[in-house]
């Protein structure tokens, strides 16, 4: 089953809201799609968001590192023996994660195409379909609270709540009135996206504990590289830290299962360069009691149906962030995984189960 060509396309999609965070604003999920076709017709697919604020990869240099680096190294390579493809891979470049996953995701979609199973079974099987969450972009207060009710009516138990832009004070405004108005029943996780200190992250968590405002988790409150920080928060409340920013490859992962320095851990695959790497991490991850949280950037469904397969393929994977499908105003992808309200279906074709790409707004890569 050899590579006979590997083509890419950039495609961007406007969201139906502006997706805010502390880091960013985004209005269009911009993307390079991976289409690899192997000498017998078959093809697999790939995509990579640019997050230039987290992975430091732009549409450019997605780009230039597939049809530079991957692409020649890649053709006339058989997909079957694709363990020694992804060393190829990822000793090829320092950094490039989000290409790196793109080409990753499109190898297992051909791999496991070719064992007749979708990817999910292929990968381990464990369950067929996953509960994912809602986000709440930062705003006021206000606002975010009618956001939290719409996604509630809409079928959505658990909504991750962005923070960290604005003062603490402010966060625990906006995470209070959010409370308030879904009520009690539904679980609020908590993003910071690397926005808070760690000193003050320690005082307004207990204080969201005395308040009783019942947070599953908080998810990266420091700095990515502050892992003494990250640690010390993890030490000192009783609400779960998950890291996120600060895990990209199985080593940082290492350092952080080492450190204890987090209660769990946020894989995603445009940081840890595909399935393959995402897999050790996760397999590390569970040898030490810790679980993990599968999420993705502002992405299509071709990655997200990679990301749910992956998540839904582990035991140890127990909960996902994937709603980024559901902000787009058009959906490109024909098969894949499927959503019902907050629940995702994994398709039960051979490989990601998608059958077609229609990039919105097509502009071919040069």
């Amino acid at each position: 089953m050899e590579i006979r060509r590997i083509d890419t396309v950039r495609q961007s999609v406007p969201l139906i809201k502006p997706f805010k965070t502390a880091l960013r604003t985004v209005y269009h999920a911009e993307s390079v799609l991976v289409r690899i076709t192997s000498k017998d017709g078959k093809v697999g697919w790939g995509e990579a968001p640019p997050t230039v604020v987290i992975t430091g990869d732009s549409l450019e240099s997605i780009e230039a590192a597939i049809a530079n680096t991957l692409t020649p190294l890649l053709i006339g390579k058989n997909v079957l023996a694709y363990e020694q493809l992804m060393q190829s891979i990822h000793h090829s470049m320092v950094g490039c994660s989000s290409a790196k996953a793109a080409v990753d995701m499109a190898i297992y979609d051909l791999v496991s195409q070719f064992s007749g199973l979708p990817l999910y079974k292929f990968l381990g099987g464990y369950r067929d379909r996953l509960e994912t969450d809602f986000t709440v972009s930062v705003n006021s207060p206000h606002e975010m609270g009618e956001d939290a009710v719409r996604y509630v009516q809409s079928g959505f138990s658990v909504l991750k709540i962005k923070v960290g832009k604005d003062s603490i004070d402010e966060d625990i405004e906006r995470i209070r009135e959010v409370r308030l108005r879904v009520g009690n029943e539904i679980k609020i996780r908590v993003d910071a996206n690397q926005g808070w200190q760690a000193k003050e992250a320690i005082r307004s968590i207990r204080r969201m504990e005395d308040m009783g405002l019942n947070i599953e988790l908080v998810e990266q409150p420091v700095k990515a590289h502050d892992i003494d920080g990250l640690k010390s928060i993890t030490d000192a409340v009783e609400t779960p830290i998950m890291a996120d920013e600060s895990v990209f490859s199985p080593l940082q992962a290492f350092e952080i299962i080492r450190r204890r320095a987090a209660d769990m851990l946020n894989i995603k695959l445009m940081k840890s360069g595909g399935i393959y790497k995402a897999q050790l991490i996760n397999q590390m991850a569970e040898e030490f009691g810790i679980e993990c949280m599968v999420g993705s950037m502002i992405e299509s469904r071709v990655a997200v149906t990679a990301a749910a397969h992956f998540a839904a393929s582990k035991k140890n994977i127990t909960r996902v962030d994937l709603d980024a499908p559901l902000m787009l105003v058009h959906d490109t992808v024909t098969g894949g995984v499927k959503y019902d309200g907050p629940f995702m279906v994994l398709p039960q074709e051979a490989g990601l189960g998608i059958r077609e790409v229609k990039p919105f707004q097509m502009e071919v890569a040069q």
